[in-house]
């Protein structure tokens, strides 16, 4: 296949393999590495494998994004989002706002309603046992993608509850999935510079298996382009799978690309300004070939890379667009340029022009029809 190419041998024998299994981490390294015309082969073995795996169809979803406190305990000098609860800049809103702002979104065809918030001093379990039920009470058939594995260990830990406890409570009360947020990049000597008053490796993987265990499906992610190496991608991604190879139970992998701008630890000069398009590329391409068809969906994300960026991504081993979104304030804080919001019409544009196929899909990829 890579044979006009005329690339080192070595990588065309880790590509070839690429095409039929999934590489090691060993593999997945080098191919990090690679520059010139083996970065170019890189792309085409991911694109060939991630046409194999799913197809041509470019999926994406209608939802909509509501994060409903700005007000955090937290201590991530990577987020440009908190705010204090005396600054005149924060907020919290009523669960009664949640509730008509969800309905706002079904009205305007949204299928899925993504809740997230800060770390607030009067939120806990119960406080999201009775957002859930509020939404489900008036929003029987909306689906509903709520709270990251650090919101889900703040709650069980200010209500004095065990995590597997508080998820039973919160998928009884309407919870249908989680976000795969806080992951940010799983080794825990970078999570001390990062984000040191968040969980550490084991516990994230403790709160998304025993997730996966209740019966409630996860996203997965990865933040990269701060403070971490190549490897510690490599490495983040293989616990990933690891994971998915146990519980089955992720519905995707989304790698975010770090937005620098406004983040405390960036301004410190202890971060690097986010990664550039050739890395990106390079982790959506690495990434494809470390999952294989373990865990076929790989969303690019339009808010961090901007429209013409993500349609590039999509070239190089991912599937899926991600949401129309609507209320998105997490990455515009910290500085991203691209929008919060937008409409399947700009979607279905992007992909038709790769040649593509338009699809739109619910949060577990089950049902899917192109438009």
């Amino acid at each position: 296949m890579f044979d006009l190419l005329n690339i080192d041998t070595h990588i065309e024998e880790i590509l070839e393999k690429s095409l039929e299994t999934p590489i090691s981490n060993e593999d997945a390294l080098i191919l990090m590495n690679t520059t010139g015309r083996e970065f170019q082969a890189l792309l085409i073995a991911a694109d060939a494998r991630r046409e194999e795996i799913v197809g041509d169809k470019i999926t994406y979803i209608q939802n909509w994004n509501i994060n409903f406190t700005n007000i955090c305990t937290g201590t991530c000098g990577f987020c440009a989002f908190k705010r204090e609860e005396k600054n005149s800049e924060s907020y919290f809103l009523s669960t009664d706002e949640i509730v008509k702002r969800a309905e706002t979104a079904w009205n305007n065809g949204a299928n899925e309603v993504c809740i997230q918030g800060g770390l607030h001093p009067k939120v806990d379990a119960y406080y999201y046992e009775e957002l859930l039920q509020k939404l489900r009470s008036e929003l029987p058939d909306i689906y509903i993608h709520a709270f990251s594995p650090m919101e889900i260990l703040y709650g069980a830990e200010k209500s004095d509850i065990s995590i597997s406890e508080e998820l039973k409570m919160l998928k009884k009360a309407g919870l249908d999935s989680i976000p795969g947020n806080a992951a940010e990049i799983l080794n825990d000597d970078i999570r001390k510079i990062l984000c040191p008053s968040k969980m550490n490796t084991a516990k994230w993987i403790e709160i998304v298996e025993t997730a996966h265990k209740t019966g409630i499906p996860t996203t997965c992610t990865m933040m990269y382009g701060h403070i971490e190496e190549i490897k510690h991608r490599v490495e983040h991604i293989d616990i990933l799978r690891s994971i998915q190879k146990r519980t089955g139970g992720f519905t995707e992998f989304v790698p975010l690309t770090f937005m620098h701008k406004n983040t405390q630890i960036y301004k410190d000069g202890k971060a690097a300004p986010g990664s550039t398009g050739i890395e990106d590329l390079k982790v959506y391409a690495v990434s494809r070939l470390m999952f294989g068809n373990i865990l076929p969906n790989i969303q690019v994300s339009w808010v961090k890379l901007g429209f013409k960026f993500a349609q590039v991504c999509l070239g190089a081993g991912a599937n899926d667009l991600g949401g129309t979104l609507g209320e998105e304030s997490i990455s515009k804080s910290a500085g991203a340029q691209h929008g919060v919001r937008t409409n399947p019409a700009n979607f279905q544009r992007v992909i038709r022009n790769m040649g593509r196929i338009p699809a739109e899909r619910d949060t577990l990829y089950k049902n899917i029809h192109v438009v």
